[in-house]
């Protein structure tokens, strides 16, 4: 009999716990062929997470967690996950219900034919402002413009994972991650399903625009270096026009006399070259930034406490 593993980072998820648990005990006690475990990993809540998941742990054997020692956010909580995740396929699916369990049938039927990424497509976003989803939109399509893998556009972490694919992902230990983009570079046999997105069962999203900002960032730095690039082409495109404007300047004055525009345009200039500057040395700030981090070689995470056991840092 084949286990599976859903796994279920959480942060500060009281709320919805309870109406998380009951959806997919529903689920799962409608698939006896396979054994289930339900991973938690609470990433440092501040709340009754811990405890709650603690209790339903002592009414269903079926449930074990990950007490990290701290906040790492939900890209290191998934890794987690994996590193600890015991079963034969590994589902991801969110705290807040926004994902409906009742498409797991469906990722499993899927992962029998073959398939080693079975990923969940959002079709509607309910829930979300319109600015939201646009700015969304537009991330993934400049995302897929500047990477050279194929990154699936409005898609999660709500996904099933054959076993080989997460023992792929577990060597990939960088530790400024962009989850997505890694999905679609391992690759192997990928399978869309689409769903339609619901709103927050309860409780409120622990993403907010800067977050997400800084989410974008990694995700385009993580994957490709056209920033550099483009920062490239854009300082010779500069310095092109500068070289054709001084020329032209020189030939206007010496050939028609006129006076040459003095202290405006000089500031003009100036700040258009400096601001151009800043952009590019911010851009190589991001990625020696990354290199900095990643060149301290430090683990992803601590443990604090695994069903019921207390670890020991080493």
């Amino acid at each position: 009999m084949k286990k599976i593993t859903i796994l279920i980072p959480a942060y500060n998820e009281e709320e919805v716990l309870f109406s998380l648990y009951e959806r997919l005990q529903s689920v799962i006690d409608r698939l006896p062929q396979f054994q289930f475990e339900l991973l938690f990993v609470n990433d440092g809540s501040k709340d009754n997470t811990l405890g709650i998941i603690k209790y339903l742990r002592h009414s269903d054997s079926r449930i074990s967690y990950v007490d990290l020692s701290r906040n790492f956010g939900k890209e290191i909580a998934m890794m987690a996950g994996f590193d600890h995740a015991l079963g034969d396929a590994v589902i991801i699916i969110d705290a807040d219900l926004q994902d409906p369990p009742e498409l797991i049938p469906e990722m499993i039927r899927y992962w029998q034919e073959g398939y080693d990424d079975v990923y969940a497509k959002r079709r509607t976003r309910s829930g979300e402002t319109w600015f939201k989803k646009w700015t969304a939109t537009t991330f993934y399509k400049i995302l897929q413009k500047l990477s050279s893998i194929p990154i699936q556009p409005n898609t999660g972490d709500f996904r099933l994972l054959d076993r080989r694919f997460v023992d792929a992902l577990k060597q990939l230990r960088e530790t400024q991650r962009y989850t997505k983009g890694i999905f679609s570079w391992i690759g192997f046999n990928k399978k869309e399903i689409l769903f339609d997105r619901e709103p927050r069962a309860a409780g409120k999203s622990k993403w907010n625009y800067i977050k997400l900002i800084d989410l974008a960032i990694e995700g385009i730095t993580s994957f490709t270096t056209k920033p550099l690039r483009i920062s490239a082409l854009f300082g010779v495109a500069t310095s092109l026009s500068a070289f054709f404007f001084l020329v032209w300047i020189i030939l206007k004055t010496l050939i028609y006399g006129e006076n040459v525009a003095g202290y405006p345009s000089l500031m003009s200039v100036i700040l258009f070259l400096g601001g151009i500057q800043l952009i590019s040395m911010g851009v190589i700030g991001e990625y020696l930034g990354r290199i900095f981090n990643e060149t301290k070689k430090r683990p992803l995470y601590f443990v604090n406490e695994y069903n019921d056991v207390k670890e020991t840092v080493r």
